[in-house]
């Protein structure tokens, strides 16, 4: 027979637990759902789907998987813990890519973290490159690491230098060009849908 489980043992065994309704709320609202509405989609009852969102009851499996399939997500995005060696992209060994027909290579910075919303990249960019006007939803953030870029938003343009930042919402129609000489690189992080999904493209 095992041994009991020791009070520290057991408060190791509640801090690994998954705590997951945070996870859960921030899916609802970026799905635009409320509780009720959410919730009659599980099968469940709003109230008992608030306490879970509160981290105040734990579903059963079949619950969750009810949750994760109305929210549009793997159960896994739930119930995964990554451990930090995973979250780690070591300078040097991050693989470029590119778009077909595209001047630009990238950089992964982000990684498969399980009801992750942030996606983030290292963008390279050729001298004279501009790219074309686009909106969405979510934020953007830019951090210009070497060169010169020009900013467009809406009708404001501005120019950042390497060390200089730039935080804007995504839903005004924006743009960017490389203004200087040479190449230039560019920290790219946003709040928009993940570009890449759970799944890394080929070779990131």
């Amino acid at each position: 027979m095992s041994a009991p489980l020791r009070q520290s043992d057991a408060s190791a065994s509640q801090a690994q637990a998954p705590q997951f309704g945070g996870r859960i709320r921030e899916l609802r609202r970026k799905a635009g759902l409320t509780l009720q509405a959410l919730a009659d989609e599980a099968g469940i009852s709003v109230g008992f789907l608030s306490q879970v969102e509160r981290n105040k009851a734990t579903p059963s499996l079949g619950t969750l998987a009810s949750l994760a399939a109305a929210l549009g997500v793997e159960i896994n995005w739930f119930i995964a813990t990554p451990q930090p060696a995973d979250a780690v992209t070591r300078a040097g060994e991050r693989a470029r890519f590119s778009l077909a027909d595209s001047s630009l290579a990238y950089e992964r910075l982000d990684t498969r973290l399980p009801g992750g919303s942030l996606s983030s990249l290292i963008i390279h960019i050729p001298a004279g490159y501009a790219s074309e006007v686009t909106r969405h939803t979510g934020e953007e953030m830019i951090y210009v690491l070497e060169g010169r870029i020009r900013q467009t938003l809406g009708d404001a343009v501005i120019l950042l230098n390497p060390g200089d930042s730039f935080h804007f919402m995504g839903d005004t129609p924006h743009s960017f060009a490389n203004d200087g000489d040479g190449p230039a690189r560019l920290l790219w992080t946003g709040t928009s849908m993940r570009l890449f999904g759970s799944t890394p493209p080929e070779n990131a």
